[in-house]
């Protein structure tokens, strides 16, 4: 383990052997950080943080601090991290609460571009990428592969769906149906991710099928409910449709039109 001089590993906190830890970094007493995590000089990993392999946490991002919600009464809640996620310079992780599930959970192989926030009680899928200056707030879930351009935000308790695309400086209030593209101060579906479907490794039957989802959901003159009915009738033993009419079934606040 390589810790510089300069930083402050409390007692208590448990990194495994091949750690790094440079200069002027601190690292809290409750932390646990697994094999070949790289916290960079000033870098901040606190509260009751557990890492999994291989994260790095580059200068002045902060991991795990208490959450910015004037409900916290200081309870003993949690950040929850996979392997290979990559947190850049003045990203903020904050823990969960003890009104929600009391942790804040980040999987695996994600990417959070300098200043972005991710609040508290959050729930981040594999394979994430946050652009520069992006705010989720409290209770947001993500799931797999799902991209935020640059000063992009998502209203809390909204959930985005697998493979969507949040455009820059585009506000999500509602949830974001998976596979597809939203954009404008008001986030409006505007496409479908086909780029991401095919980088995905979606073949070209599946996309096609997404397709007529999205014909069908969104350009047709049907009421949601109508539509799912149809998309359940016609393609719903496919799973990439099984899951967009679970999504939206599962929905409280309403899917971005």
């Amino acid at each position: 383990m390589a810790i510089h001089p300069s930083a402050v590993v409390e007692p208590g906190a448990q990194l495994d052997p091949s750690c790094d830890v440079g200069a002027f970094a601190y690292v809290g007493p409750h932390v646990v950080m697994g094999p070949g995590c790289v916290i960079r000089p000033h870098g901040l990993v606190t509260g009751r943080t557990t890492m999994g392999a291989r994260n790095q946490v580059f200068p002045h991002a902060v991991v795990g601090e208490i959450p910015q919600d004037l409900k916290y009464g200081g309870e003993p809640t949690r950040t929850v991290i996979g392997d290979d996620n990559v947190f850049r310079e003045c990203t903020t992780v904050h823990a969960g609460t003890a009104q929600d599930r009391g942790e804040t959970r980040i999987g695996h192989r994600c990417l959070f571009m300098a200043t972005s926030h991710v609040a508290h009680d959050c729930v981040i899928g594999d394979r994430a990428i946050i652009a520069n200056g992006v705010g989720l707030a409290g209770h947001v879930v993500l799931e797999e592969d799902v991209h935020f351009g640059g000063l992009s935000g998502a209203h809390q308790f909204i959930r985005v769906g697998r493979l969507a695309f949040v455009g820059g400086m585009c506000g999500a209030v509602m949830d974001v149906a998976p596979y597809t593209i939203v954009n404008g101060t008001r986030a409006e579906v505007v496409g479908l991710n086909t780029i991401g479907m095919q980088r995905a490794g979606m073949d070209e039957a599946q996309v096609g099928r997404v397709k007529q989802v999205f014909k069908i959901f969104f350009r047709s003159n049907l009421q949601s409910a109508e539509a799912l009915g149809r998309l359940e009738a016609e393609l719903g033993a496919f799973p990439e449709v099984a899951h967009f009419i679970a999504f939206v079934k599962a929905s409280k606040r309403g899917v971005t039109r």
